[in-house]
């Protein structure tokens, strides 16, 4: 079994620093977009929690962090009390901030990615631009994936926390405790079977995103 951090390294050293990089900063501000929306609708639970800053061990706590270092990948944590959220669906607008928070990062890495490979890479190092390739273009992934990832609607993912406040009864499938089994076995088969379609959704999409941009960009015969 191959740790991430060596596959990384030996494909890229910019590739390791940029993974790293990426998720922790990825996950602070998809909780920092939750936190901002519950600020904004009544909420300020997320201020006196503490959790309204840039420190990822808050966010993300000592076992998510553990977590990334083992696998890659981890999750953070928004607390929020809906009940004083204002609105009927002042929960779920909330729970979509931090996704939209990983499209406008995907847009705006796909942007730069594509302005930098189109007008700036050319006359650089190839070394440097090799890396901020690899740089745009990791995070772009991450945020896709992200993106894509948090609106499935599974607890404990912000897609079950729209879908439920839209549609209450949808939370009776995972009450009990024959419901708690079902979301805890639906949760892995989707983490370790959907997972990598996820992945390759992704990859194939912003290379998609990415070739389509330069050819709008490519100047005409």
């Amino acid at each position: 079994m191959h740790w991430w951090v060596t596959d990384a390294y030996n494909q890229s050293p910019m590739l390791l620093v940029s993974w790293v990089f990426w998720v922790i900063v990825s996950i602070c501000l998809h909780e920092l977009a939750h936190g901002i929306a519950a600020i904004r609708l009544g909420d300020d639970t997320p201020i006196h929690t503490g959790h309204m800053t840039w420190n990822p061990m808050v966010h993300m706590g000592q076992t998510a962090l553990i977590m990334f270092a083992l696998f890659g990948f981890t999750w953070g944590l928004m607390p929020i009390n809906p009940n004083r959220l204002r609105g009927r669906y002042g929960e779920s607008i909330v729970a979509a901030a931090g996704p939209l928070c990983n499209a406008l990062q995907f847009v705006v890495l796909m942007t730069a990615w594509v302005l930098w490979d189109s007008f700036a890479a050319p006359s650089v190092d190839p070394t440097l631009g090799d890396n901020v390739m690899i740089f745009l273009s990791t995070g772009a992934v991450l945020n896709l994936v992200g993106f894509v990832f948090n609106l499935i609607p599974m607890p404990p993912l912000d897609g079950s926390r729209i879908v439920g406040d839209i549609y209450p009864p949808y939370w009776r499938l995972f009450q009990g405790e024959r419901g708690a089994v079902f979301g805890l076995v639906a949760f892995a088969l989707l983490f370790f079977v959907g997972g990598s379609r996820i992945w390759s959704f992704a990859f194939g999409s912003t290379a998609d995103v990415y070739r389509a941009a330069m050819q709008l960009l490519a100047p005409t015969p």
